[in-house]
């Protein structure tokens, strides 16, 4: 109490010494200064037109909220059932009954033959899914393509001329810019708030493995997720997809994925896997110490640390060394934000990449490629009685970095499954993602060098997880990890 009450007498007296202040009152004599004195008087007038008093959002909302829908998931758990149910079955006989798990969401109508966007974890893994549409009209759905890199799947019911969203371009987006969100919070229907874009390039949420967001103040609950952020024309800027919140409820933070990342996504429906652009160029964020040694006046863009002989970057003449610091005159600041700007892009297209090069400003062009599957994966499950037994590691390349996500190296062997009996799984120290660095003490590069290693009963596991090393081994039956 008592440092809210400090607060308070704080806040009026600052509010006290900016009324004396904007007065101009002499603290000494009372008086107002002659400059002060000759201020006009601020005027507020009647307004003239009826139509100022009747500014309203209501037009953009007529028409847009028809094509927003209510997405409805339900799940059969065949887990073992619940204390409650065993005891009912050993007492009363009969088989237990399945457990339903239900989910809520919304999502926007993209295609007037039926096509919905919302987002992936709203249908994942649902055995039933049912839209019902703003009239009330309700249609079983299909799930054509999903995503959960991005978050994002596509949903397709059996109904012709509906109203639909436009996709507008999310990177025309400003901080300030007034936006709508749409969907059905907490289920209590169709629910539209409003605010302004926060921030237009959100990275490190932990959200998509793209890692890159529109920020709304626009409340945001649960349920929102898969529904529309809109522009003030009507256009869809972006799909609501999480919020950050210690209560899970709103707290003005809210994240859509972009609309130009929605694009992509929708374009690789037509083949059934997203392959997004490809420049073969890796790196990392400038710190101010790196920033400083390359002689830059602060931190920003994405220093490159290898180049992959015959890629759109190598034919571009990109060298390690190089700072990337724009994609066609966009800022990037990091590499989540460099993957974003080239995974917006189709196979095929001419980018213009700013770089510096010492201290020399270049512009080169490169045509984006598919990236390629160059060593194939070989997924390979460990075998024997080792640290590594039920592990299953595959060898990373620009295709298979791009499929698993997460801003992975093009190159090293990868975690992709622990089985649940493993040791691994027991101890809990390695997780889908994680890269293998070395066994027993031994470098290894590929997952057949990772099995070898492994077959010799090797203690010891080294491995990465984010850019942070550590090593763990069991001792007389305990697990011991040191970074």
């Amino acid at each position: 109490m008592r440092q809210r009450i400090g607060a308070a007498a704080l806040g009026f007296g600052g509010l006290a010494a900016g009324v004396a202040l904007a007065l101009g009152i002499n603290a000494e004599t009372g008086r107002g200064s002659a400059a002060a004195q000759s201020l006009p008087a601020e005027t507020r007038l009647v307004p003239l037109d009826p139509k100022v008093l009747l500014l309203s959002y209501s037009a953009v909302v007529k028409r847009a909220a028809p094509a927003v829908v209510n997405v409805y998931s339900a799940k059969i758990n065949r887990s073992r059932a619940s204390a409650m149910q065993d005891m009912i079955q050993r007492y009363y006989g009969g088989q237990p009954q399945p457990r339903i798990e239900q989910s809520l969401g919304s999502g926007v109508i993209v295609a007037s033959d039926g096509l919905i966007v919302t987002n992936n974890h709203v249908v994942n893994g649902a055995d039933q899914i049912l839209v019902a549409l703003a009239d009330r009209r309700e249609y079983p759905a299909k799930l054509v393509f999903a995503d959960a890199r991005l978050d994002l799947a596509l949903l397709r019911i059996d109904a012709t001329n509906l109203p639909t969203v436009p996709l507008g371009d999310s990177d025309r987006a400003e901080v300030g810019d007034v936006v709508l969100a749409i969907g059905d919070p907490f289920g209590v229907g169709q629910t539209v708030t409003h605010g302004i874009v926060s921030a237009t390039a959100r990275t490190g949420q932990g959200v998509s493995n793209y890692q890159y967001y529109l920020q709304t103040d626009a409340a945001i609950n649960p349920g929102n997720s898969g529904g529309a952020l809109l522009d003030m024309q009507g256009k869809l800027l972006g799909i609501n997809t999480a919020i950050a919140s210690p209560s899970g409820g709103s707290t003005g933070v809210g994240f859509a994925i972009p609309a130009n990342m929605v694009r992509v996504f929708i374009g690789g429906a037509k083949t059934g896997k997203l392959v997004t652009g490809w420049i073969g160029a890796e790196g990392e964020a400038l710190t101010t110490a790196t920033a400083t040694q390359l002689g830059l006046d602060r931190p920003g863009g994405v220093l490159v640390t290898g180049v992959t002989p015959g890629s759109p970057a190598a034919a571009a003449g990109v060298k390690s060394g190089d700072v990337l610091f724009a994609v066609d005159g966009k800022e990037i600041v990091d590499p989540a934000q460099l993957r974003y700007r080239i995974a917006v892009q189709g196979v095929g297209k001419q980018v213009e990449v700013d770089l510096r090069r010492g201290a020399e400003r270049l512009t080169v062009a490169m045509t984006l490629a598919a990236p390629p599957e160059t060593p194939p994966r070989a997924l390979t499950r460990i075998g024997g009685n080792n640290l590594l037994t039920g592990v299953t590691v595959g060898n990373l390349s620009p295709a298979f970095a791009q499929e698993v996500g997460s801003g992975l190296p093009e190159k090293g062997v990868v975690v992709t499954e622990i089985a649940g009996a493993s040791l691994a799984a027991r101890y809990g120290f390695l997780k889908p993602g994680d890269l293998i660095e070395a066994v027993g003490g031994r470098p290894v590069r590929t997952s057949a060098e990772v099995a070898a290693a492994a077959s010799s009963g090797a203690p010891l596991v080294r491995f990465n997880r984010g850019g942070r090393q550590a090593q763990c081994g069991v001792v007389q039956g305990q697990l011991a990890c040191q970074n």
